[in-house]
């Protein structure tokens, strides 16, 4: 269902994407949904990647996407704004969480994640439970799941 409207949300930030059709099925769920995007490089591929450009069709508008050179440049822009990291190793179930509408919701690399370090240096960590067993969802995935949860709770 379609409607004319627009959100000022929360924005999605993906560290050193590695996989072309997740970023571009990320690409499409934030254009859709009115949320900013932000990536930090380095890409594991190229924005002319055919995989890429497939999934992400005519979603894409690269002016609307934030790009920083490091997760230092990153973390520089995110003085006084709340970083929420979404990784397995968190305590706190994302639906128990309470977002805000200038969180940044920052998803890790599809192969590896965060490193140890920017781990450590996060404060606020969710996770979307799973059975036991598991490694993980679909980077794609988690970001939908974690972003319409915190729609919901902004806006509803």
């Amino acid at each position: 269902m379609t409607q004319n409207i627009s959100y000022s949300g929360p924005k999605i930030a993906l560290y050193q994407p590695d996989i072309p059709q997740n970023t571009a099925a990320i690409v499409r769920t934030c254009s859709c949904l009115g949320i900013g995007l932000e990536i930090i490089e380095p890409c594991g591929f190229f924005l002319t990647d055919p995989r890429f450009k497939r999934i992400v069709m005519d979603y894409m508008d690269i002016s609307s996407i934030k790009f920083y050179k490091s997760y230092e440049s990153f973390k520089k822009a995110k003085i006084n704004k709340r970083v929420v990291l979404a990784t397995t190793k968190a305590k706190e179930i994302y639906t128990n969480f309470k977002f805000s509408r200038d969180d940044t919701l920052l998803f890790g690399r599809e192969s590896s994640g965060v490193p140890e370090s920017l781990h450590k240096s996060i404060k606020y960590k969710i996770k979307i439970p799973m059975i036991e067993n598991k490694r993980s969802l679909n980077l794609a995935t988690s970001v939908a799941i974690i972003t319409s949860e915190s729609l919901r709770q902004i806006l509803y």
